[in-house]
Formats: structure tokens, sequence, C-alpha cells
């Protein structure tokens, strides 16, 4: 059976925007940029009025002329939705093709793919037909003059003579169809990726669909590489959210395991840790050391500092003139007009301190600064290219290398992170009672003392380790910074501690403390924007940023973890001290399966 519908010259219908002298989105291209360009222009002027202390009623000739296109520019875009009400009515469809099916058009832009449109409209019912399987479907094209589509249908075991419906309680048919030619233009896609056509990191922009991108994707190196990736998940996941702020080319997600330790009794508060991790006996031994910590009181803490670093290299012809840069960076009287420049970058950013180092020629200058709620490298890292513009001025022979020359210093064990710190520097302390190290964590005071300094502190520097005396404080860090949504990478330096213990009141009770001097964490940006790390930033109450006081949350954030890392630490150590290390390994951190039997 053929349907067609045949459309001539005679009967286009007229459009509002035909009145423009422009192609409509033409126009409305201009009228966007014009738009957006004055309330930029007007904005930026504003903020400069603002800045200078000059009266805001006072315009020059250039600021009338703006806001007068602005203006002009805003009417037209409220009366381009006027436009396309009118051609509502004006585009209204006669009644045969309101009547009318079947409606089929073709999108020759996108290599002739074939879109089928849905075969019943409204309440328009054609004769019944019970639900059949349709097994073949077939669409050809008549497209002598681009205008007529012809759609045949075969459905096996039935002689159609007239359009199908079906008993159900949607049209499955139109969905079968736009099935079909989804996974006819998908296998096209997959092609032109595998021979080069298409680049693969511009799947998103090209189909404009993140989830059909990254299954796309998926495909396309399961078929490169002629292994499978049945296990690793793909529904479930809001690509969107991920497209370019947190992840590039995404073929899936891996799952991890969330486990809760606590409650946390901290400051008199009580937290509920989420811990992200594959490491058994982590999350219990974690509550342990929470309980313990409870039965005793609560645990307290100090913020010793807050300040997110960047430390450019910059080269000079001579030694002596790189030490004239870092005389002026230093000095005291340019700190306020080099705040000034730096501050120019963000409301949050707000410059602490500059220091330098020479290397030959090379100074290293570490900007720290205060970022808010967020973890704030690219603040300071804006602040910082600020900063390097404005010195152009007085030392034009500067050679710029780098905005970051590792004195920062970032993603790596550094004593310069040890020393000064970098981030949030917190001290978390708590006194346990003789009773509860001996119910709780089966082991005695003296033991423990004697561990920790035989241990922490004089094995750890027998390895020669930085920042690296205690037993497992990145262990916590990094299960809660997965959990959050902060950058795993920075485990690295927020994970210097130093675990102290000591026998007070008369030797019956155990002082123990850690001492962490670069917390690097943020509550918005990265990863705490995505559902699942939003989640548990929002069980510990910390959740965006602090509308009253902006950075307490990432603060609080920094001290939970500090907290969470003196609970794993008198757990683990009692573990040792009492001979459990391995057998609770060998009961909660083993797994039952038979993994020769698993394939590959």
């Amino acid at each position: 059976m053929d349907l067609r519908r045949h459309s001539s010259s005679s009967s286009a219908t007229a459009k509002a925007s035909d009145a423009l002298p422009l192609p409509l989105h033409l126009t409305n291209a201009v009228f966007f940029t014009l738009f957006f360009s004055l309330a930029y222009y007007l904005l930026h002027r504003w903020r400069d009025k603002i800045r200078s202390s000059s009266p805001l009623h006072l315009f020059t000739l250039s600021d009338l002329a703006a806001i007068f296109a602005l203006v002009a520019s805003f009417i037209y875009l409220l009366g381009f939705f006027g436009i396309h009400f009118v051609q509502s009515f004006v585009a209204r469809p006669n009644d045969e093709e309101e009547t009318n099916p079947l409606v089929s058009h073709i999108d020759g832009a996108d290599n002739d793919n074939i879109i089928v449109d849905p075969l019943i409209k409204g309440g328009a019912r054609p004769s019944s037909v019970q639900c059949a399987k349709p097994t073949e479907l077939v669409s050809r094209i008549d497209k002598a003059d681009n205008e007529n589509i012809v759609v045949d249908s075969v459905i096996e075991g039935k002689g159609v003579t007239q359009p199908p419906s079906f008993q159900c309680g949607k049209p499955i048919l139109p969905e079968l169809v736009s099935r079909i030619d989804r996974a006819d233009d998908d296998e096209i896609i997959v092609d032109s990726v595998m021979s080069g056509t298409v680049p693969s990191y511009a799947l998103e922009s090209h189909l404009g669909d993140c989830r059909r991108a990254a299954a796309i994707r998926r495909e396309v190196l399961q078929r490169a590489t002629g292994r499978s990736l049945a296990g690793l998940p793909l529904e479930g996941f809001d690509y969107e959210a991920i497209l370019g702020q947190c992840c590039e080319m995404p073929v899936g997600y891996v799952q991890v395991p969330v486990g809760v330790a606590g409650p946390l009794l901290l400051d008199g508060e009580e937290y509920t840790v989420p811990m992200a991790t594959t490491e058994g006996c982590l999350v219990a031994s974690t509550n342990r050391g929470c309980k313990a910590i409870y039965a005793s009181g609560g645990a307290s803490s100090v913020v010793l500092r807050d300040g997110m670093s960047r430390a450019p290299v910059v080269r000079f012809a001579t030694a002596n003139r790189a030490a004239q840069l870092k005389f002026f960076l230093e000095d005291p009287l340019n700190f306020d007009t080099l705040a000034v420049v730096f501050n120019r970058s963000s409301r949050f950013g707000r410059l602490q301190s500059i220091k330098c180092s020479i290397a030959g020629k090379n100074v290293y200058a570490r900007f720290t600064c205060s970022t808010g709620d967020a973890m704030g490298m690219n603040m300071v890292s804006k602040g910082v290219q600020n900063v390097l513009d404005f010195l152009r001025s007085d030392f034009p022979d500067m050679d710029v290398i780098g905005i970051s020359g590792n004195y920062c210093s970032d993603k790596k064990p550094a004593a310069v992170n040890w020393i000064e710190g970098r981030g949030k520097s917190i001290v978390c302390e708590a006194t346990i009672k003789e009773d509860v190290v001996k119910k709780v964590l089966k082991t005695n005071v003296a033991a423990l003392v004697e561990l920790n300094m035989l241990k922490n502190l004089a094995g750890s520097a027998v390895a020669g380790v930085l920042g690296g005396y205690n037993a497992h404080a990145s262990n916590i860090v990094s299960a809660i910074f997965i959990a959050t949504g902060q950058d795993p990478a920075q485990n690295v330096e927020s994970s210097h501690c130093i675990t102290m213990m000591e026998a007070v009141n008369d030797g019956r009770d155990l002082h123990i403390s850690v001492t962490m001097p670069s917390i690097e964490v943020g509550t918005v940006g990265g990863g705490t924007q995505l559902p699942s790390q939003s989640a548990c930033l929002n069980l510990l109450g910390v959740k965006g940023a602090s509308k009253d006081s902006p950075g307490s949350n990432s603060r609080l954030l920094a001290t939970i973890v500090a907290g969470s890392v003196l609970a794993g630490e008198l757990s683990l150590m009692s573990a040792i001290a009492a001979g459990q290390l391995v057998k609770s390994h060998m009961k909660y951190n083993r797994s039952s399966k038979d993994m020769s039997r698993i394939s590959c």
C-alpha cells in the first residue's frame, strides 16, 4: 500500500517572518549578539564607575547609544515570540492536512536520513488491527522533486489495506519507526567514528545528546579493542551534568559503594560521615573509632590557616634582576597595590601573602589567597594571571615560563605544603577514657603510646617519609574525597598528617591528636555538583556555598575530614596493638567468590 502526500508551491503558507529584510535565523543571531554585547558593555561601564567613584547618572554619548540599542534589541526579541504566535495562526494547516494520518519529511541536510513523523495524530484512529508484531518496516523515498514521500508498511501475516492501529495505550508503529531510524543513524555514526571522519571527542556537540554520544563512543571502543564493556554501566547516569566540567569522552561510569561511619561527635555536633571505598574493614574501623570518641565526650578541632596557593615561575636575563622582582613582591609597601590587582578575579578570592624563592635567574612566587567555599585552584590562578599582567609595566624583561612552577605545590608531596600549609590547616584532638580503650578498642593506653612512637614517628623517620607520620590517614581522606566530589589526586597533600598519642591523667587516659596542614576541599564547583556527591555533602550539612559566612562550609568539611582521620587512626592503631589487624582483614576484606571461574 502506498500513501502519498503531494505539496506544491501553490499551497505554501505565508509566514510573519517573511516581512523581515534578512532570514529569520540571521536576524535573531544579530539581535541576540547585539543584546548580550551591549549588556556586557554597560555592566562593565557600571563597574568601572563604582570603582572610580564616578556618578552613576552621568552618561557619555556612547553610553546613551548603547542604552538605546539595548532597548531596541530587547523590543525586537520580545516581539520575536509574537511573530511565532502570529505565524501559528497564519500557517494553520487546512482541513485536508488535519485529517491526513501519515506525515513524512526529509532531513536532507543530514546525509539524507529519513525521519518518519507519528502515524496517528490526535483522536484520528484508523481501522483496528490487533497488536501484531511488526517484523519489517521499510521506508522508500520518491525524491523526484524532494516534495513527495512514500512510506510502505508491511505487517507479517496480514494483508493490510489501510494504516493499522494497535489496541494499545499509545501508538507503537511510529515509535518503532523512530527506533529503527535511530538505530540506522547510530550505525552510520559508529562507522564514521571508526573511519576517523567524525572525532570521538566531538560526538556530544555533533549529536546534542550526551547519553547517546556515550553509547556510540562505547560501541566504537568495543569494536576497536575487541573487548567487552558489559560490566561497565551506561544507563542511570546524567551525562549532561559532567559535560564541560567533570569528564571528557565518557563511556560509562564506575560504581563505588558508599558506607557511613558515625556519629562522629566533633565540636559538640554529630556527623554521619559518607565514605566511598572498596576496601573492606575501612568503614567498620572508622566507625569503631567514632564510637570510642563519642563515648569519651567527643573531639574538638581548630582551623589554623585557610588559603589556596599558586606559584608561577618567571625568568630574567640575570640573577640580579630576578632578585629585584623578589624584593618588590615581598615589600609590604607594595602588597596593597598587588592585592587590588589580584582581587579583581573574584569576589571571594582575597590575596593573603606572597613568598618568593629564587633558583639562579628564575623566580618562584607563591601567592596564597582565600577562596570562599571553593577549593579555589582556578580562582587563585586567575588572580595570579592578573598580577603577572600588571608586573609587565615595571618588569618588561620578565619572561613568564609557566603559571605553575611546582612551588605551589599541587598533587605531589612537598615540604612547602607540610611547613607552610595549603588549603585548610587543621588540628583535631580527643581524650579517650581508660575504660573505653579497654572495652571498645580492646587494648590499653601504654601499648598505644608505645606503638605510635615506634611506628608513626620513628618508623616513618626511618622510611624518610614526607608528611606521612600516621597509620593510614590517606585511607579516610580518599574515601571522603570520592564520596563528596573532591579531587582525588589532591589526596596526596591532603593526607599529610602527624598522629600524636600521649598518656594523660596519671597514665589512665589517652590523648590523641592529628595535625593536617594541607586539606584541600571545597563544597562548590567540580564534582561537588553531581547528584550523588551533592547528596553526600548534604548529609554532612555542607552542601553548596554558605550564604551567611562564605568559606564556612568548606572549613567545616575540612574539620570533618580531620575528625574522621582521628577516628580511623585510633581504631587501626588499636587493632595493631591488640594483634587483630590480620584477623579482621581476613574476615572482612576477603572475597568469597571463586575468581578462577569468572571469565575475563
